[in-house]
């Protein structure tokens, strides 16, 4: 493999991983405001609180 062969493949694989991240933020983001947005009956129906779907939807996008 030629070295800009290696660079190539580099940065393809840097960018795959980039937009792997993203797609994850953003999916976080958006289960996360939807968790909010739940009522009483829906968030017993999963097995939380109103404290537990407020702690986890106003986590930041980039924690666990």
């Amino acid at each position: 493999m030629k070295p800009t062969d290696k660079r190539t493949a580099m940065v393809t694989l840097r960018f795959s991983q980039f937009f792997t991240k993203l797609r994850e933020y953003q999916r976080r983001r958006y289960s996360r405001r939807q968790l909010l947005e739940l009522d009483l009956h829906r968030l017993k129906d999963i097995g939380l609180s109103r404290a537990d779907a407020v702690r986890e939807g106003r986590k930041p996008f980039w924690r666990e």
